[in-house]
């Protein structure tokens, strides 16, 4: 299998992924993740062994690097003005409505969700806690989510 030169690859799909990666982390970031992504591509280029889909793989890339840029910003702290001798953890409760709704869910429901995108853990991870399989755990944060888009929170928990 013989690859085109990386320049032809940054050159056909750079605009594409540019106009992705403005839209999943904004102006400000989007070029950091858009030199990340291509960084991460060129590394692992000599050793890919299809060339059938070349951009999707670019945009797998993307996305990934998206990702990861959110979870670096959701784990910066956060700067105030005054340090609070101690911690209340009653305080650090997140009061949103989303999150009371989730909290509403049934049992099974609920803990997928929070393990899931709270928590950001993978579904294999969230089965594991749950003491269900992966695809149980999909099942289940899918159901929460269903129920959470229609208001619904008199689901069945399974």
């Amino acid at each position: 299998m013989s690859l085109p030169p990386f320049q032809r690859l940054l050159d056909e799909h750079a605009v594409g992924v540019h106009r992705y990666v403005v839209a999943a982390v904004g102006v400000n970031d989007a070029a950091d993740v858009f030199q990340e992504t291509f960084l991460a591509a060129l590394r692992a280029y000599p050793d890919l062994r299809s060339s059938a889909n070349l951009r999707g793989w670019l945009f797998t890339i993307a996305r990934n690097k998206a990702l990861d840029h959110h979870r670096r910003q959701a784990r910066r702290p956060i700067p105030v003005a005054v340090v609070p001798d101690a911690i209340r953890f009653d305080a650090v409760q997140p009061t949103d409505p989303v999150w009371d709704a989730v909290r509403a869910l049934p049992e099974r429901q609920r803990q997928a969700v929070l393990l899931r995108y709270a928590a950001d853990l993978p579904y294999v991870e969230v089965g594991a806690v749950m003491g269900v399989s992966e695809v149980a755990a999909r099942q289940h944060a899918s159901t929460a989510v269903r129920a959470l888009r229609k208001g619904d929170l008199d689901g069945h928990d399974d």
